[in-house]
């Protein structure tokens, strides 16, 4: 697929995305370390990056489909840029503390909600409809290395140079991932104008009836919003109980969620070549059904052997996250005609990214007032049967994406 464009699309999204992925790491490190903070804190602090999904994901949907998409992205990051790039100067300064931190994480979980409804929306202006699946397995591929290496780098960086100065490189990749956007040149066609007045209330509503109205689109959205919930839980526990519990160095927190990039990878690389050869809804359930039970290891995590065996059932609950990221995202672009698109994948992001926070504070509750391996085998239990949606739904028995782009209704080829 050569195309100067998504290149450039591809080149920002790569850099920004390991930078967040170093924040990923670095965030929850700058409260656990620098600022003392207890697992209550902690799952505060990793609900502000997500909130802004439950706040605001429905009218962003309706706000970027009256827009142009790549204004919106350049705008994304350049707020996202000047809010992290604030956190180091705080901590140099002396004066960082935890409201500043939840503040910052809210307000670039804000930018993170339009960037992110108007990024799905903007590649099919960008590649065509006809190359959506191999956009999106570049894409997803770019976010599963990034998980390698910016987790381990964030890891390494706030081992060794503290976490304030790891969230200032990520600063540094969203000015990056701005002017790659700039360089762009394919015009993006004009948003299409409703007859009448707008409504931003019955716009939204129509985005829900889009979404409800389809046991597809139903089944990823409740299929994902469990999958988010439970690993949430997973990702606010691990570095409390590698730092906390185990007294293990911050930097195998990184190398821990860089198992999980690993893992994502395979599943990227893998994800169409399954779907081609076994169909589409065979792959999603197969893949669920056979890793679900190793992920059962992960509750066991301690020094030593165990920690590693809970590092490879992390590595294979991502690889099956990333095959279920390209099949279905594909899918969702592929049925959801121009003029719904914003609207769909804000109301999923509602959906899928406000199930975010609820994880957060249910693993910050129960790790403080139960135990931390308590809140794990919450998280565990979620990822093992987030799969029974998709296996009760049409999806099951897909083989091919065949659609017609302008309806809205999919149409599920039946099996082979």
């Amino acid at each position: 697929m050569a195309n100067r464009d998504f290149e450039l699309l591809f080149a920002s999204t790569a850099v920004s995305r390991v930078g967040s992925e170093i924040s990923y790491i670095a965030f929850p490190l700058a409260a656990i370390v620098a600022l003392q903070a207890g697992p209550e804190q902690v799952g505060l602090l990793n609900a502000a990056t997500t909130a802004a999904f439950l706040l605001i994901g429905l009218p962003a949907g309706v706000w970027v489909d009256r827009l142009r998409r790549r204004p919106v992205l350049l705008a994304a990051d350049l707020v996202r840029f000047l809010l992290l790039a604030w956190v180091p100067l705080a901590c140099w300064w002396g004066v960082l503390t935890m409201t500043q931190l939840l503040v910052v994480a809210f307000l670039v979980g804000t930018g993170r909600v339009f960037s992110d409804v108007a990024a799905q929306s903007y590649l099919p202006a960008v590649v065509g409809r006809e190359h959506l699946v191999a956009g999106n397995a570049r894409l997803a591929g770019t976010e599963a290395v990034s998980r390698i290496v910016g987790r381990g780098a964030g890891g390494a960086l706030v081992q060794a140079l503290t976490a304030p100065v790891a969230i200032a490189v990520d600063a540094v990749t969203y000015l990056w991932s701005f002017l790659c956007l700039c360089l762009i040149r394919r015009p993006e066609p004009a948003p299409a104008v409703p007859d009448g007045a707008r409504h931003l209330w019955r716009e939204i509503d129509e985005g829900l009836r889009y979404v409800a109205g389809q046991p597809a689109l139903r089944a990823v959205a409740a299929s994902g919003a469990l999958v988010n919930l439970a690993s949430t839980v997973i990702v606010v526990i691990v570095p409390l109980l590698i730092v906390r519990e185990l007294r293990l160095p911050e930097g195998l927190v990184g190398v821990f969620f860089a198992m999980g990039g690993v893992g994502a990878v395979l599943g990227t690389m893998a994800a169409r070549r399954l779907a081609l050869r076994f169909g589409y809804g065979r792959t999603l359930i197969a893949a669920a059904t056979s890793v679900a039970p190793i992920y059962l290891l992960l509750p066991f995590a301690d020094q030593g052997v165990w920690l590693w065996a809970a590092a490879v059932a992390y590595l294979l609950m991502m690889a099956k996250a990333s095959i279920d990221n390209v099949l279905l995202v594909s899918f969702r672009q592929t049925i959801t005609p121009d003029r719904m698109l914003s609207r769909m994948n804000a109301t999923m992001r509602f959906v899928l990214s406000g199930a975010l926070p609820i994880g957060s504070v249910l693993a910050g509750f129960v790790g403080e007032y139960v135990s931390l391996r308590a809140a794990l085998w919450c998280g565990t239990v979620g990822m093992a049967v987030a799969w029974v949606p998709i296996f009760l739904s049409p999806l099951r028995t897909m083989v091919v994406l065949a659609v017609d782009p302008a309806e809205p209704a999919p149409v599920a080829a039946a099996p082979r």
